[in-house]
């Protein structure tokens, strides 16, 4: 009888794990199931944070490229020798305010520091040649602001 129960016990323990019906109702395999959602929640866990870096990345891409065109711009206007000053002011929040007003109707502005004083330009528009300068300071005088000067920068 002990053999018989060992024997029928060796026979149940090696057919029925590989059941396809106990397989999927899960009787013998509840801790695999659980590895199999587990091992799918980190793999989705690791696409989503692979996606992240990857949207990070492009962002930092796309940072830098915005800063390199902003430094190239204030490297042009940096460079220019001879700028249409519109107004000139002590106070720097004065300056600000006057050249976003400026920047408001389309003009480049930027605010020069005038070396030696406490005084700051605002300059709306900026040009490398002085025969380019000159015309068009007429041209913004007629049409903009009369009393607008050339400032050059040496």
């Amino acid at each position: 009888m002990k053999q018989f129960s060992f024997i029928f016990l060796f026979i149940s323990l090696t057919i029925l794990p590989s059941c396809k019906f106990f397989k999927e109702r899960g009787l013998f395999n509840k801790k695999a199931q659980t590895l199999v959602l587990l091992k799918a929640r980190q793999d989705s866990l690791r696409i989503a944070d692979s996606l992240r870096n990857v949207q990070n990345q492009l962002l930092a891409l796309e940072n830098a490229r915005l800063d390199s065109i902003n430094k190239a711009t204030d490297e042009k206007l940096a460079l220019s020798r001879y700028n249409i000053i519109v107004g000139s002011f002590i106070t720097h929040d004065y300056a600000v305010a006057y050249a976003d007003q400026y920047r408001k109707e389309g003009y480049e502005t930027k605010i020069i520091p005038l070396e030696g004083t406490k005084f700051e330009l605002v300059a709306a528009e900026s040009y490398e040649k002085f025969s380019q300068a000159v015309s068009r300071l007429n041209q913004f005088q007629d049409t903009v602001n009369i009393d607008a000067w050339l400032y050059i920068r040496e």
